[in-house]
């Protein structure tokens, strides 16, 4: 309870961090209740409608129509759902697998810390996205080979995160304690440090949601990522590019959902970590 009492406390305080929270549940409802609220959900799906081919925004289209005539705020829409879907299966393995890492070099530290830090040290020293574009191009076009080549090139980051936090609780007194008294490692690493190391993992995870969407979309605009008639962001915005001066809602508008949802999670990931900061609470 006393926890909820507290969010509520920072929402109302923070009218930033409202915003957050509230976009974060819009891309969220987008996503699982896109064939109730779209208004055209078939045309979300990837119907084609040839009589009404790239008609402005307006009454009966509120954000226009694409070039195969699809109405673009259903496309929209259902696009929160593949934008979700990478954003939380590429967040979630990388974190998993990278803290499972993190946990044992920083716990058993020797020869092991090394060899995991070396890994991590050479998929770090390429940018997380041209290392992206090169396993996708080995592997090929595919909303699925997008996915494993952003979590290839997302892992390292939460390995080295968690390995600085296990072997800075390494050396306090109640792990050296739990050690003394026979306790196995494996217990104390989930039970005592990777409790302790949630906060900045929350905190990390929220942000890395948001730069996973813009990273899948960028994918998608070059034709590495999601393919047609799957309703994607970043594919959307390729697909307008050839008529921007003409018809530009056709990519503004999934741009401008790219945008929103980035925002959202940045913002929500600075919440987080005002919350789980000490310092930046008043007394």
């Amino acid at each position: 309870m006393s926890t909820f009492n507290d969010t509520v406390t920072i929402l109302r305080k923070n009218k930033v961090t409202t915003l957050g929270f509230a976009l974060v549940a819009l891309f969220v409802l987008c996503a699982v209740a896109a064939p109730w609220i779209a208004p055209f959900p078939s045309e979300g799906r990837g119907t084609v409608n040839v009589a009404h081919i790239m008609i402005g925004p307006g009454f009966h289209h509120w954000l226009g129509t694409d070039e195969l005539g699809r109405d673009l705020l259903s496309r929209i829409i259902f696009g929160a759902r593949p934008a979700l879907f990478t954003a939380v299966t590429v967040v979630g393995i990388a974190a998993i697998f990278g803290t499972m890492l993190g946990l044992l070099a920083g716990f058993r530290g020797g020869w092991i810390d090394s060899l995991v830090m070396r890994i991590s040290e050479l998929f770090l020293s390429f940018p997380p996205l041209l290392l992206s574009l090169v396993a996708v191009s080995i592997l090929g076009p595919g909303l699925l080979n997008a996915l494993i080549a952003l979590t290839i090139s997302w892992w390292p980051w939460y390995a080295r995160l968690i390995r600085g936090e296990a072997a800075s609780l390494r050396q306090r007194p109640f792990v050296e304690i739990s050690m003394a008294m026979g306790i196995s490692q494996w217990k104390i690493m989930t039970r005592h440090i990777l409790r302790n190391v949630t906060s900045p993992l929350i905190v990390q995870v929220a942000t890395d949601l948001g730069t996973v969407i813009l990273a899948a979309g960028s994918l998608a605009f070059i034709g590495l990522g999601a393919q047609p008639p799957l309703a994607d962001w970043g594919l959307m915005v390729a697909q307008g590019r050839s008529v921007i001066f003409s018809q530009w809602w056709i990519s503004t508008f999934p741009g401008v959902a790219i945008f929103i949802a980035v925002l959202a999670f940045n913002l929500l990931g600075d919440a987080l970590r005002d919350y789980f900061d000490p310092r930046s609470q008043k007394s």
